[in-house]
């Protein structure tokens, strides 16, 4: 394990955060117009610019990591990054567990419905279902009247899921802050607001509490001279207009895809979707890799003469095959670096994650494929003289191995599905390439059926490999 993190922290980039003044920032680059990345796959929005315009005006650099809200807050809690920016509404509980800075922009949950629904106020929501994004203040708030209105509320993780539960009948209604909905509605979505925010809520950008170094001061100082010299007034200008949807639609026209046909699309993004494909195909070869070493070593141990290695693979095995694999990204990613206070680049933690999962899972198919070779051929072995090592290397493992080949073509493919589960801690795969670009153009189905079918495609190669591998070997 050890040669493990030496080496993937070898290939692995570092950041060079406190030697060259550079503070990481993680944000949810799905919340449009706040941040989202533009047709060229840059990321845009009134917060990336404002970061970018308080790092100009303190004298620091920015790099701004798209992990999601719900990992970008984890990783500061883990102090994985400096700070986040990510639409973050001030609260009571998140001032007590951050150190937040001053408000910089005001904004509101609204409601809003399907186009021609028969919703037309809060009170008609009395026995329906309404849905929200978790860990957002529309939901704090959606979940502080859902009583006094009589609806019930089912959770998303983005906001254009929750778009689609509205547009499919599912949910009458969704909360969100009266930006982000109208940024949804100006880019198509059939939504209708349904009044004006009763509530105001101010944005804050959350840092880690109890920081030796300035940075807060300086993003302070770097929000208020933004404001006071207008930069502040024109970048949000810049996204949003005069507040109105025909404005906002104009002012993001320049961001959007010329095409929303299917085809038009696909060949607009097809450098993104590549680009995470690239990225899901290096995280499933680095893994399968490692994961092949840890298991045949995991799997030997559970064969081996000796009652105490077989119980070290037996509980290996286990362990890491019993453990979702969400949970254990999640832990390596965060819980360990809050524990050792070390921080883990989301790639490490990834190659860690699926090897030790996957290695699990290969472990049990090495350790099958030995125990399923007739067990005379390792007394035949042994009565003609052969050590017990030499016997498993020259006679037993062979044979196991022909049995292994489709097992591990197969883990192979799993790895590579698996990799989707990764996006949760912000690594740039397929799967996050796609809700990124969901989130500039809201065409959910297009960009999913892109994604699928690349998927599709890529495992059918591997099928047709596996197949063509087994009847040379004749298996």
């Amino acid at each position: 394990m050890l040669a493990l993190f030496a080496a993937l922290a070898i290939i692995t980039p570092q950041p060079t955060a406190a030697k060259e003044k550079t503070y990481v920032f993680g944000t949810d680059v799905t919340y449009a117009p706040f941040e989202f990345a533009d047709k060229n796959n840059k990321y845009v929005g009134i917060d990336i610019d404002l970061i970018n315009a308080i790092a100009k005006e303190e004298g620091f650099k920015v790099v701004v990591k798209p992990l999601g809200f719900n990992a970008a807050v984890q990783a500061l809690e883990a102090k994985q990054i400096d700070g986040v920016i990510a639409g973050m509404t001030i609260t009571p509980e998140r001032s007590a567990k951050f150190d937040m800075s001053i408000p910089y922009y005001p904004t509101g949950p609204v409601a809003a419905v399907a186009k021609g629904s028969a919703i037309k106020s809060m009170k008609d929501l009395r026995g329906k279902r309404v849905a929200i994004k978790t860990g957002t203040a529309a939901a704090d708030y959606a979940n502080s009247i859902k009583k006094k209105y009589g609806f019930s509320t089912v959770t998303f993780d983005d906001s254009n899921n929750m778009y689609q539960d509205v547009a499919t009948g599912n949910s009458v209604a969704c909360f969100d802050d009266q930006p982000v909905l109208q940024y949804a509605i100006a880019t198509g979505e059939k939504l209708h607001i349904l009044a004006k925010p009763t509530t105001v809520k101010y944005y804050g950008v959350a840092l880690n509490k109890g920081r030796k170094d300035d940075l807060a001061a300086k993003v302070n100082a770097g929000i208020r001279k933004t404001k006071k010299d207008g930069t502040y007034n024109k970048i949000v200008a810049k996204y949003l207009g005069n507040g109105t949807v025909k404005s906002q639609r104009a002012k993001n026209a320049k961001t959007q895809d010329k095409s929303h046909t299917f085809f038009g699309l696909l060949r607009e993004n097809w450098g993104t979707l590549m680009g995470g494909l690239g990225e899901t195909m290096l995280v499933t070869v680095v893994a399968i890799v490692f994961a092949t070493i840890v298991g045949i070593i995991i799997g030997l141990l559970g064969v081996v003469p000796n009652a105490f290695a077989r119980g070290v693979s037996t509980t290996f095995i286990y362990i890491f095959r019993g453990l979702p694999l969400l949970v254990l990204a999640l832990f390596i990613y965060t819980g360990i670096p809050s524990l050792t206070g070390t921080k883990i680049p989301a790639f490490v933690a990834g190659i860690i994650t699926l090897t030790l999962n996957e290695g699990a899972y290969t472990a049990a198919f090495v350790k099958g494929g030995i125990t399923a070779v007739d067990g005379g051929q390792m007394e035949a072995a042994r009565s003609l003289g052969l050590p017990w090592g030499k016997a498993m290397r020259r006679v037993v493992l062979p044979q196991g191995l022909k049995i292994m080949v489709p097992s591990f073509v197969n883990q192979f493919i799993i790895t590579l599905k698996d990799t989707s589960i990764l996006s949760i801690i912000g690594i740039l795969e397929l799967t996050q390439t796609g809700k990124i670009i969901i989130a500039r153009n809201m065409e959910g189905f297009k960009i999913w059926t892109m994604v699928a079918l690349i998927y599709l495609i890529i495992i059918t190669l591997l099928t047709w490999l596996s197949h063509w591998v087994q009847r040379k070997l004749n298996v």
